[in-house]
């Protein structure tokens, strides 16, 4: 079972372990048109790890985070997280998008995007007390954006952008995180700072699942791999999954060779 207490801060503190799977994916289906995005496909994603989504493009890796949250509508499956429907565990759940969808005219501060995490505390009225400022802070801080909470989110680069971005999934206190390719278009730095991140989570018993291009930092990067190309291809530890004859299969012969990196 898993028990939570409320900390000084509004967070939850975690009394024991749910050892149940924070993303199970069954017989899932999307279709944009005629030709099927993702094909029945299954999958039953770890507690407490970091895995990797990876395929060649257009195999419907930010598709399955896409309809796993509810965003996109499936055609069939069903989706659990921790035992319970989506809808009942959107609580645990913070999502990264990918930073390309998102609208950087819109005129609103780094604080404010942070802020946005802190939803359910806020409630209705959203009245920011100093305790939701605290928090809001503090995930900047862990981020290395402190200083920039009065900047607008368009004026920022784009590594910054998605440093916050990720300070605003942090603020939501969640157990699971979803993102859609988190180190795509950002300089090493922040790189560097974003996985440092999502491994002090993995660290705190928090599940981290992100959409993944760059084969050759998986083995480095994450402890899981799930390898997709419209339907499922594999998936497990990166040392059984994250090997030649699945990344052939899914990316096709000569690609996957030059895709490989660390998994040759």
């Amino acid at each position: 079972m898993h028990l939570e207490l409320a900390t000084q801060d509004g967070h939850r503190k975690d009394v024991g372990k749910d050892t149940r799977s924070p993303l199970e994916i069954r017989g899932l289906t999307v279709s944009y048109g005629e030709k099927p995005a993702l094909f029945s496909v299954d999958a039953t994603f770890e507690p407490g790890a970091m895995t990797a989504i990876i395929g060649p493009n257009g195999a419907g890796k930010s598709t399955l985070l896409k309809a796993a949250l509810g965003i996109v509508k499936p055609v069939s499956g069903r989706i659990r997280s921790y035992g319970k429907s989506l809808s009942a565990q959107r609580h645990r759940i913070a999502y990264v998008p990918q930073r390309a969808s998102v609208d950087w005219d819109f005129p609103t501060r780094v604080l404010d995007v942070v802020l946005m995490g802190l939803y359910r505390q806020l409630g209705l009225l959203g009245r920011v007390r100093p305790k939701h400022l605290e928090i809001a802070m503090s995930c900047l801080a862990r981020v290395g954006m402190e200083g920039f909470a009065d900047r607008q989110i368009g004026q920022l680069s784009g590594g910054q952008q998605q440093r916050v971005f990720l300070a605003r999934a942090l603020a939501q206190g969640a157990d699971l995180y979803l993102l859609d390719e988190p180190f795509a278009g950002v300089d090493a730095a922040t790189e560097k700072a974003i996985i440092a991140v999502l491994k002090a989570l993995k660290e705190q018993g928090k599940t981290v699942i992100a959409v993944h291009h760059d084969l050759a930092t998986v083995p480095d990067y994450f402890d899981r791999v799930f390898i997709i190309n419209t339907s499922r291809v594999a998936e497990g530890p990166v040392a059984e999954a994250f090997v030649p004859e699945y990344l052939q299969e899914a990316y096709g012969g000569r690609l996957a060779t030059a895709q490989m990196g660390a998994a040759g």
